[in-house]
């Protein structure tokens, strides 16, 4: 099968191709699994860290990818809830223990044996993958395949942000940076909570035009103050200075939430300048978003059906992964990207 494969971790100021097409042997199920042809394949800001050396894979090469669609060509001999031609999805979570006290309660995310979809074993840069039936999500029948890719991750982790934020209605949340999740997630929040104001702080004239035009009450770049102060701030951004940039403009008892794997830098001074009395003092706090459940995918799919939530996204061949890899990288940016596979 054809695949875009990773086989050594490099720079992409160096190297600006460090996907390789390879001719990979077709995956081999077990009787738990399935065999999916891969139609779409979104790209996500983890590959980059994962091919830049800021998260691990267990082993290269690796076949990066974790934002999947595709239809099931073959059934393992015990599985039960799927079928043969269902149009399913696969995220970041491949597979956790299912014993431990987080999998018990619900929190398989923070499972010590948690397994990556495209970093610890093989994804969907690729014509076919395979996974255990118990982590593969029925796609809704009003989503195309490029549609539904970007939910699987970008969705997903952003409504886990969104969870974790604690806000309610009629509360301000704040988005800083707005790419391929928090374009989601605003979305999202505006469905569930329709009398809150939205912020969004993002350097990019064109994606706070964006912002805009999807409901954002007031845009900024990161170094402004917004009109009002926030509840919660959710942070997608690469690196740490805009994290401390607004934290001041949180309200007592205000969190940000950080729906990052890795930051880019970590830059000293930044954390130095963070103010404890202005930015911190009044249990404000940072948190930390780590993975997803499969229930997030589940449950983001199920609400982007029912509100018709539908992502921005460009379309590239498989064969051009490393362009959408780099137009990530030097933030040509306006919603997803996604690969068309077949």
């Amino acid at each position: 099968m054809k695949s875009m494969t990773l086989t050594k971790i490099t720079d992409l100021k160096i190297n600006k191709n460090p996907l390789c097409n390879i001719n990979a042997k077709i995956p081999e199920i077990n009787q738990n699994e399935i065999l999916i042809k891969i139609n779409t394949c979104a790209v996500c800001h983890t590959e980059l860290d994962e091919i830049e050396g800021r998260i691990k894979p267990i082993k290269l090469p690796i076949i990066p990818g974790h934002q999947i669609v595709g239809r099931i060509i073959e059934t393992g001999k015990d599985v039960k809830k799927l079928q043969k031609g269902d149009r399913v999805g696969i995220g970041w979570i491949n597979s956790a223990c299912g014993k431990c006290e987080y999998c018990k309660n619900g929190y398989e995310n923070l499972c010590q044996e948690f397994v990556s979809t495209g970093k610890d074993v093989d994804g969907g840069y690729a014509e076919y993958t395979k996974i255990n039936e118990n982590y593969a999500a029925l796609i809704p029948e009003n989503f195309t395949d490029e549609e539904a890719s970007p939910l699987l991750c970008a969705g997903a982790v952003g409504y886990r942000a969104l969870k974790l934020t604690n806000i309610k209605d009629k509360m301000n949340l704040g988005f800083l940076g707005f790419g391929a999740s928090n374009h989601l997630v605003l979305q999202i929040a505006k469905a569930i909570y329709p009398n809150s104001k939205f912020f969004v702080f993002a350097r990019s004239e064109n994606e706070r035009k964006f912002a805009k035009e999807l409901g954002a009450y007031w845009c900024g770049d990161v170094t402004e103050t917004p009109v009002e102060k926030l509840n919660a701030i959710i942070d997608t951004t690469p690196v740490w200075m805009p994290v401390v940039e607004v934290l001041k403009n949180l309200k007592p008892n205000g969190r940000l939430v950080i729906n990052n794997i890795r930051k880019e830098d970590f830059d000293k001074d930044y954390l130095i300048n963070i103010d404890y009395s202005r930015d911190l003092w009044m249990e404000k706090e940072i948190k930390s978003v780590a993975n997803v459940t499969f229930n997030d995918i589940k449950d983001v799919l199920n609400i982007a059906s029912k509100y018709n939530i539908k992502p921005e996204y460009q379309i590239y061949d498989l064969l051009d992964a490393n362009k959408a890899i780099l137009d990530i990288k030097e933030k040509r940016i306006k919603g997803a990207k996604v690969l068309k596979v077949s």
